[in-house]
C-alpha cells in the first residue's frame, strides 16, 4: 500500500513577527501537514551570489518556536539543520523543547552541511564529505541516546555524553528526517531515518545544473536503490520527501518548462518529470505525483511559501489519499 500523500511549506524569510506567524497559520487552515524551515546563515554578497543561493533572514530554531506557538495542528520542520553550524547538545535539547512545547508537533531534519561558500564566509571548516557524513550519524546516535529513558552513557568521534539525562523526551514519536542525495547520505537515511528527504547531490557545494542534472527522474530511482541498501527490512517503514523546488501551478506551462529545461541543460520532457519540478494544471499535477508516488514511492512534498495558495487546491484534493 502507497503511503498517504502530506505536504509541508517551506520558508526562508520573514518581514516581521506578524509576518512569520501568518505564514504558518495559513499553511495551517490549507491543510499543509508540515511549516518548515532551512538552516542557513548568510544574507546578500559575494560569498551569497557563488553559492546561488536564496537569503534566509531568520535563524532556523528561534523561527521555529515562534511558529509553533502561532499555530495549533500543523508540524513545525528544520529542512534541515546543518549539524556543523550547532553545538550537538545543545541542538538536540533546544529541539526537543519545541516538540515539548508545541505538544509533539517536530519533525527534526539532520544533515551534513553542503554550501561551501557558507562554510567560507562565517569561518568554519568544511571537512570532506565522508568525514561530514561520518558525523551526522554521530549526532544521529546522540538524538537516540538523548531521548533515551536513564543516563546517558555515549561516546563516538563527535559527540562525549555522560552522567545525565537527556530531558525534554519526546512528546511522542518524534519524526527524524535526514536528508541529502550522495549514495553514503542516503544508506544512512535508509538505516536511520523516519523520513528521508531527497535532495540534490550537492557535490559541488552550490546550486547549479550539475545538482538538477543529478536529480532527474533515472538518478532518483538510483537514489531509491540507495535507501533500500540502507533501510532492509524497514523500507517500507519509511516515508519518501522531496522539495518541489520548481513549482508552476498553470494551465499552459511550456513557455517556463522551456525555460528551465534549457537553464538546465535538459530536454523538456525530462524536464517536466523531474521530481523536484512540477509544472501544470491542478489536474496534470495531481496525475504526476501519483505516478511519481507509484515510481518512486515519494508521498510527502515540500513547496515555497510563495505556492502556498497555487499548490492548495493539489493539497485539497490528495492530502491524506
Amino acid at each position: 500500500m502507497p503511503k498517504p500523500f502530506r505536504f509541508g511549506v517551506q520558508s526562508f524569510n520573514a518581514t516581521s513577527g506578524e509576518d512569520w506567524t501568518g505564514q504558518a497559520q495559513k499553511a495551517e487552515s490549507l491543510g499543509y501537514s508540515t511549516f518548515s524551515v532551512a538552516d542557513h546563515i548568510l544574507g546578500p554578497g559575494g560569498a551569497l551570489t557563488r553559492a546561488n543561493h536564496p537569503v534566509q533572514n531568520v535563524a532556523a530554531i528561534p523561527a521555529m518556536a515562534f511558529a509553533a506557538a502561532a499555530t495549533s495542528t500543523i508540524n513545525i520542520g528544520s529542512r534541515v539543520f546543518c549539524i556543523d553550524y550547532h553545538n550537538p547538545v545543545v541542538l538536540v535539547k533546544s529541539a526537543l523543547t519545541i516538540d515539548m512545547l508545541s505538544g509533539g508537533r517536530l519533525e527534526l531534519g539532520l544533515g551534513a552541511g553542503w554550501v561551501k561558500e557558507e562554510y567560507a564566509a562565517i569561518g568554519l571548516d568544511m571537512d570532506s564529505p565522508g568525514t561530514r557524513i561520518d558525523r551526522l550519524a554521530d549526532v544521529v546516535e546522540g538524538v537516540h541516546a538523548f531521548c533515551a529513558e536513564g543516563e546517558i552513557s555515549l561516546e563516538n568521534n563527535t559527540v562525549s555524553w555522560k552522567e545525565f539525562e537527556g530531558l525534554p523526551k519526546p512528546s511522542g514519536s518524534l519524526p527524524v528526517m535526514i536528508g541529502g542525495g550522495s549514495p553514503r547520505v542516503l544508506r544512512l537515511a535508509g538505516k536511520e531515518a523516519d523520513i528521508v528527504s531527497l535532495n540534490f547531490n550537492n557535490r559541488s557545494g552550490m546550486i547549479g545544473p550539475d545538482g538538477v542534472q543529478l536529480s532527474s527522474e533515472a538518478e532518483t530511482q538510483k537514489k531509491i536503490g540507495w535507501i533500500r541498501e540502507g533501510a532492509g527490512d524497514r523500507f517500507d517503514d519509511l516515508e519518501i520527501e522531496i522539495g518541489a523546488y520548481f513549482t508552476f501551478v498553470m494551465d499552459d506551462p511550456s513557455p517556463v518548462l522551456g525555460q528551465f529545461a534549457q537553464m538546465f541543460g535538459m530536454d523538456e520532457d525530462e524536464m517536466s518529470r523531474h521530481p523536484h519540478a512540477l509544472f501544470g494544471s491542478v489536474d496534470a499535477i495531481c496525475d504526476e505525483l501519483e505516478r511519481r508516488r507509484e515510481l518512486h514511492g515519494i508521498s510527502y512534498i515540500t513547496v515555497g511559501i510563495d505556492n502556498i495558495d497555487s499548490f492548495a487546491p493539489i493539497v485539497e484534493k490528495l492530502a491524506g489519499n
